[in-house]
């Protein structure tokens, strides 16, 4: 039970949060990194601590002249060993298990990784909340505030309603072409999301002995092998059986070796989380680098801010549009599009009608009328005073 309470306060990174507690700031990519991901990863955490699931997560035999726990301490703080070279030979023939057999001058393979899996998934975790946490510090709840009072309503009286939009609308205006470094830092963190998920791909490959890169793939190619000639890359990378050396003194002073069998239950937990974040890091990288790509299309590319305003503000015609954006810098329409996130349609869409007449992107100059060019034709001009100070008449 204690396990699943700490579960459910874990999700609390993953609750939907109404918009009248708190502004969106961000994409769904970029929630996918602190909210989901550290969710993910402080759950592994949990599970993989939690001893009830699977009892204790190493259990060795000997000969009896060790004391278990004992034996049991000693292989589970040092390391353990495989042979890679006794992987695919016949088990109950050749090897008593995949990787465990005759050692005698072949290579070892060294796992002393179980024991450090908890802390490096929480700080994984820790990491990915890092850009959220370097962004909301950044930001310093300049939606919020700016939004407060309209922020997720619906039904508002139209009075209170206009009151607000002209607040946001003054403060807008007035701060005009002032935003470029707020969406500096926003898009510098977008791209730290991106960073990060690589360098943890590359972390936990160097964490796993360089093979976490194609562990993922081995899977795949495992599950569609023959069953009769196919081997577990999960074994092999996370075995379940391994070998322990101990070393003690004996009666006469002379060292004596002691060669142990240990069951290690902790990795049937442990294949199936990594072999799910492979999969996962892959999903998030891919997106990661769609929305970075993305937001350099808009960083370079008017066309695609219309667009974007076009999609929130769809009762405005495509020229006002276009001459509201070339008014606007990146920063100024970033806090739009903020706006457009946290705001009702309808209040948008008022605001954006008046931001248009304000900056006169909604007006384009037109030809004179006729009426208009008559005085053009028959100039007055003004009496012009003489040299002697009087003033000619007109002839």
């Amino acid at each position: 039970m204690a396990v699943f309470g700490m579960v459910s306060a874990v999700s609390g990174f993953i609750k939907i949060r109404y918009l009248l507690d708190k502004a969106v700031i961000d994409n769904m990519v970029f929630r996918c990194h602190y909210r989901i991901t550290t969710a993910i990863l402080f759950t592994c955490c949990i599970i993989v601590t939690a001893n009830n699931l699977i009892g204790d997560p190493i259990s060795c035999i000997n000969d009896g002249s060790i004391p278990m726990h004992v034996i049991n301490t000693f292989c589970w703080i040092t390391y353990t060993f495989t042979i890679p070279g006794q992987q695919h030979r016949q088990i109950g023939t050749d090897v008593a298990a995949p990787g465990l057999g005759n050692d005698y001058g072949q290579e070892k393979r060294y796992h002393s990784y179980y024991q450090w899996v908890p802390f490096v998934l929480f700080f994984q975790g820790l990491m990915f909340y890092v850009p959220h946490w370097v962004w909301k510090n950044m930001e310093d709840g300049k939606i919020r505030m700016i939004t407060d009072g309209l922020r997720g309503m619906v039904s508002v009286p139209d009075d209170y309603r206009r009151d607000r939009q002209d607040r946001i609308l003054k403060y807008f205006v007035n701060s005009l072409n002032t935003h470029n470094g707020y969406s500096f830092a926003y898009f510098f963190c977008e791209l730290l999301n991106f960073v990060n998920v690589i360098v943890n791909i590359f972390m936990v490959d160097k964490f796993l002995g360089g093979a976490f890169m194609s562990y993922g793939t081995d899977v795949v190619k495992f599950s569609n092998m023959d069953q009769d000639k196919r081997f577990d890359p999960m074994i092999e990378i996370f075995p379940r059986l391994t070998k322990c050396t101990f070393h003690k003194f004996g009666p006469s002073g002379s060292v004596q070796k002691h060669d142990t069998l240990c069951v290690l239950a902790l990795n049937i937990l442990n294949e199936k989380i990594y072999i799910f974040l492979w999969f996962w890091f892959i999903i998030l990288a891919t997106i990661s680098g769609v929305a970075v790509l993305f937001s350099l299309v808009v960083i370079m590319m008017p066309t695609t801010r219309e667009t974007i305003i076009k999609r929130s503000y769809r009762s405005g015609q495509r020229k006002e549009i276009a001459g509201l954006v070339r008014r606007l810098e990146i920063g100024d329409f970033l806090i739009l599009h903020f706006l457009s996130q946290n705001l009702s349609t309808r209040s948008y869409s008022d605001m954006l009608q008046q931001l248009c007449s304000l900056l006169g992107a909604s007006r384009t100059p037109s030809a004179p009328s006729t009426l208009e060019m008559n005085p053009i034709s028959h100039p007055i001009y003004p009496p012009v005073e003489s040299f002697g100070g009087g003033k000619e008449t007109e002839t």
